[in-house]
């Protein structure tokens, strides 16, 4: 039977790399756009609508008789900040909430849920983080974990209901193809640029985007109803991650702030970003992220989807050139390994 893949979210970093993925000469491929948003990619055809207004997403779900259809939820917004607004919530828990009502109301083959692994209560240092079955916004740190841990809950009971889903847990996503503002991304293009500060003692696992992408297709192919999976890779240190852009693409050596100090100057910095008109790369919760536990197993995923993330220095390198050919940084030291890139 034929196949009508839906992704929210379509022109986001994880959306329109999922749209790159799928093999679209098979496949009838439809995305959601907010209204005033620009399509980019061709054989995609986009919708406008928004997750908050179900009226406006009902044509995404129109007219797919004889096809089986696939539905993978990606729209939200990533928030590095400790409260929960109210735009937050609708978004991220209300519309999660009108994606799960659409999909029981048209009988989709299955939904995939884009969670994040901070909807995981941290545990101890030591711990081993793995699959859980319930989620509450009360266990877990910031506002993105809160309402993510909540529309979790909800894909989670819908599919004891019945409704054919499963969830993933991307860790921090980092990877060419970003054209709406990723935290991560920023702060290594900032660092080419010389517009960073300071870099701060402390890491987390980062993941390619593609693989993610890659993670989600096998969950919508392979993945048990009901059950998540987490889709990370390992951790790095954010020093680290700056070194390895240097070799690729320059960039000035920066101090590296122990993390009290960071915390002290987190007033100074976040008023330096907004002087620079730019969003703040280091918040009180970005900095509680860079020193949690990030020990996430992805065996399960690795086990039963067949995933398996690439290393980081791949990811780097492709995010550099793409970058470059976007035109987003000058040539320089790029220039001269344009043709290495696997992008």
């Amino acid at each position: 039977m034929n196949r009508t893949y839906i992704i929210t979210g379509a022109n986001g970093h994880l959306g329109n790399t999922i749209l790159r993925t799928i093999d679209k000469t098979k496949n009838q491929v439809r995305g959601l756009i907010l209204p005033g948003e620009n399509p980019y990619l061709a054989g995609v055809n986009y919708y406008f609508g928004d997750v908050t207004k179900p009226e406006t997403l009902r044509p995404l779900f129109e007219n797919t008789f004889g096809s089986e259809v696939y539905v993978i939820h990606t729209a939200g917004i990533i928030s590095i900040e400790n409260n929960v607004s109210e735009k937050l919530r609708q978004v991220n828990v209300g519309g999660t909430k009108n994606i799960v009502d659409l999909c029981k109301e048209y009988k989709v083959k299955r939904l995939v849920y884009v969670s994040s692994v901070h909807a995981i209560p941290e545990g101890e240092k030591s711990e081993t983080l793995t699959e859980i079955s319930h989620f509450s916004p009360d266990e877990v740190i910031g506002g993105y974990a809160k309402t993510k841990a909540e529309a979790t809950q909800i894909v989670l009971d819908a599919a004891k209901e019945g409704l054919n889903a499963v969830v993933v847990h991307p860790s921090g996503i980092l990877g060419p193809y970003d054209n709406s503002g990723n935290h991560l991304v920023q702060l290594v293009k900032d660092y080419i640029k010389g517009k960073l500060p300071a870099c701060v003692k402390g890491g987390y696992d980062f993941v390619d985007v593609r693989d993610v992408a890659a993670g989600c297709l096998l969950a919508a192919e392979k993945g048990r109803q009901g059950e998540c999976y987490i889709l990370s890779n390992r951790h790095y240190e954010i020093k680290d991650i700056l070194a390895i852009a240097k070799t690729i693409g320059g960039g000035k050596r920066i101090p590296v702030l122990p993390m009290w100090m960071a915390k002290m100057a987190e007033p100074f910095l976040r008023k330096t970003a907004e002087i620079r008109k730019r969003r703040p790369l280091y918040t009180k919760y970005s900095l509680h992220t860079l020193t949690a536990n990030d020990k996430f197993s992805h065996e399960k995923a690795t086990k039963e989807l067949g995933y398996h993330p690439r290393d980081i220095k791949t990811t780097i390198a492709d995010t550099l050139f793409y970058l470059l050919r976007a035109g987003v940084l000058a040539g320089g030291k790029l220039q001269h390994k344009s043709g290495k890139s696997s992008c």
